[in-house]
């Protein structure tokens, strides 16, 4: 009887294709979820790399414009109908609140400075809003992923004590395949975690690093802009 269980065992096809088909309906629904989790995490990280470069690249070629000389009204004409960049929007938001602040007579209506901070602020929220949607999803991934696999092994063993005890063998031959198809699922809960964690923090410091570059330029603006009131 152990020599036919052994052979049966020795058998028994254990390439991944073979364990999760193997696997009972939960334990598949699990590794599913973690293969699409998994997916989606890398998809993230390629259009937020792709976003962030876009927006260094813009930010490069805006701060060239910005202090080139060019009188800032001229500057504000070009780009008030379709500011490209979030450094552009931030300067029209600034400007657009310095504009409706001069009075007919030239002067200005007092706490334009106060004004044009909080516009400029509120426009930073907006990029910084804008370049750090979807990255909760990766923390999420990273810290719940592990747990999800561990569930799909637990499940999975389950099943094999279960079938110890129908069998009435307790031959580790007998549940080798069953733990191999549970372990699997811990195994890609943490193919899912690991890279999702080590994004995660890359990408959300680079959102951080872009989201300083734009606070700078704020203040250097509204520098600018305060050498008009004194």
């Amino acid at each position: 009887m152990e020599t036919e269980t052994l052979a049966l065992a020795q058998e028994a096809d254990y390439t991944l294709i073979a364990l999760f088909f193997r696997a009972t309906l939960i334990v598949q629904l699990v590794m599913l979820g973690l293969i699409a989790a998994s997916i989606w995490v890398w998809a993230v990280t390629f259009t937020k790399t792709k976003m962030y470069r876009r927006a260094r690249a813009n930010a490069t070629a805006f701060d060239a414009a910005f202090w080139s000389g060019e009188p800032l009204d001229e500057l504000y004409d070009q780009m008030a109908d379709n500011p490209g960049s979030a450094y552009e929007r931030v300067f029209v938001a600034g400007m657009t609140e310095w504009r409706r602040s001069l009075r007919d007579d030239g002067g200005l209506i007092p706490g334009v400075q106060q004004r044009v901070d909080r516009s400029m602020d509120v426009a930073i929220a907006r990029e910084s809003e804008r370049w750090t949607h979807g990255l909760n999803f990766l923390a999420t991934t990273g810290s719940a992923a592990p747990f999800v696999g561990l569930f799909g092994t637990v499940w999975g063993i389950m099943r094999s004590f279960q079938e110890i005890a129908i069998s009435g063998n307790t031959s580790l031959a007998v549940v080798a395949p069953g733990i191999a198809e549970a372990l699997l699922a811990t195994g890609l809960g943490l193919l899912a975690a690991i890279p999702a964690v080590i994004l995660y923090n890359k990408l959300s410091a680079d959102a951080d690093s872009l989201v300083t570059g734009l606070e700078g330029f704020a203040d250097e603006f509204s520098t600018l802009l305060s050498r008009q009131l004194d």
